[in-house]
């Protein structure tokens, strides 16, 4: 995560910082007049911006993202002590799709190929999940909105708008900001770019972080009891059985059970 922090020595980059935080905020603020949980989060179209930003701005758009986030609460009437969650959250969206690509592909992501817009999505669901679980865990710790019902909402309202708009806007805009030499990897040099430790490693502990933080979030969301035991007939006659009391955990709240999971999200960013 080292060009997080070296990128704020490039006065482009800064200013892209500021071009993708005022843009996102600004396509969120009027959308805040159609709620899908009012006061928590809303029909988001602006939700494809920290995708394909940072696929043309690197971690520009990660703190763009994150501030973009925080200024449409404070300027949508809907800021509070979730907005920070919602900063952190959205930080991970802008900036887990340049990472992710870099490890999956050496390429520009268009002009699109069948390869190409997989990978695409792959990022983009990888990004929406962290985003969704780091906000749901943090809601549901603070009392205000349970995790079961804001986890899959916040991932699916990224993951849709994402995969709709982001194949139409990517190839108009990233071949402008190209020419214009606009690329992060065209402002920053090389030096300025981590190259990540354990690129693929990272990937198994971030999918592990997020698929695992959704279905365990949710369950204990939901109230299930240890009691409750999934059964699948194998061919054979053979039987697998799953308890919920074998799932380790620390504690019975969405909090605290978690905090292992937002953990090894945060040790597979570090080591993207």
């Amino acid at each position: 995560m080292r060009e997080v922090i070296t990128m704020w020595k490039y006065t482009r980059m800064v200013v892209l910082v500021a071009l993708t935080a005022a843009l996102y905020a600004a396509v969120l603020i009027p959308f805040k007049l159609l709620p899908l949980i009012p006061g928590i989060t809303e029909l988001r179209p602006a939700n494809v911006l920290p995708v394909i930003c940072s696929l043309m701005f690197g971690p520009a758009a990660a703190w763009g993202s994150a501030f973009g986030n925080l200024i449409g609460d404070l300027l949508g009437g809907t800021s509070g002590l979730g907005s920070y969650f919602g900063m952190l959250g959205n930080f991970w969206y802008g900036y887990f799709p340049y990472r992710a690509w870099r490890t999956l592909s050496s390429s520009d992501p268009i002009p699109w190929s069948a390869g190409r817009l997989a990978r695409y999505f792959i990022v983009s669901l990888l990004a929406s999940l962290a985003c969704a679980v780091q906000i749901s865990w943090g809601l549901d710790m603070l009392g205000f909105v349970p995790f079961h019902i804001l986890g899959p909402l916040i991932g699916l309202n990224n993951f849709v708008t994402a995969s709709l708009l982001g194949p139409l806007l990517l190839p108009i805009l990233y071949p402008r900001i190209k020419r214009w030499g606009l690329l992060y990897t065209d402002v920053m040099e090389t030096e300025d770019l981590w190259g990540g430790r354990l690129p693929y490693l990272a990937h198994l502990f971030l999918w592990g972080a997020v698929l695992g933080g959704l279905i365990l979030g949710i369950v204990i969301s939901l109230g299930v009891t240890e009691s409750q035991t999934f059964t699948l007939n194998l061919p054979g006659g053979a039987h697998w059985s799953l308890s919920l009391s074998d799932i380790p955990r620390w504690g019975t709240s969405v909090g605290t059970s978690l905090m292992p999971l937002i953990g090894l999200l945060v040790v597979g960013a570090l080591l993207l």
